[in-house]
């Protein structure tokens, strides 16, 4: 039985198969498989390895110009690269507007913000998890424009495209 699962992706696939042998179909399905296993893998690091983009956007430009510049130097067969390349950006599209449409999806692809400050306490296994210092934090007050005592913070995020948002307390 796990065997016959074996073969049939390879075939699925194109395992084993030369870049040239490799139809669009299977270049296609990798594709589709290595931009859903790479969001994964992704989502898995740090918020702020992604810079000011979601995981979803900075894959399809890695991902992508890592595919059509196979087609352009020529180490992959042109058609079937070029279908993948677009198999990607439709798939980047679909998953775009599914993330729109469901609040679920969207923090599965995209993330979820994280209380760091809570009225003026600092939430440290927020911190811990986003690998965070105290450093890093007063920067955050500080490029806000916030007062650089913590106490007077009524909330910090980080934010799910890595930046960290700061709301200073009402004054008396």
């Amino acid at each position: 039985m796990f065997q016959q699962i074996q073969r049939f992706i390879d075939q699925a696939l194109g395992l084993g198969l030369e870049n040239k042998d490799i139809n669009v179909g299977q270049m296609s399905l990798r594709a589709l498989v290595v931009f859903v296993l790479a969001i994964a893998m992704i989502r898995i690091g740090n918020k702020r390895f992604m810079g000011k983009n979601a995981a979803l956007d900075v894959l399809l430009g890695i991902v992508f110009g890592s595919m059509v510049s196979r087609a352009i130097t020529g180490n992959s067969p042109f058609l079937p690269t070029l279908v993948a390349s677009l198999v990607l950006v439709l798939l980047h599209w679909v998953m775009s507007a599914i993330a729109f449409r469901s609040q679920w999806f969207g923090t599965l692809v995209k993330g979820h913000d994280s209380t760091l400050v809570r009225d003026g306490e600092i939430q440290w296994e927020a911190m811990k998890a986003a690998h965070l210092t105290r450093h890093d934090l007063h920067e955050a007050i500080r490029s806000s424009g916030a007062p650089p005592d913590i106490g007077e913070v009524a909330s910090a995020h980080l934010e799910r495209n890595g930046d960290i948002s700061v709301i200073k307390r009402e004054s008396d």
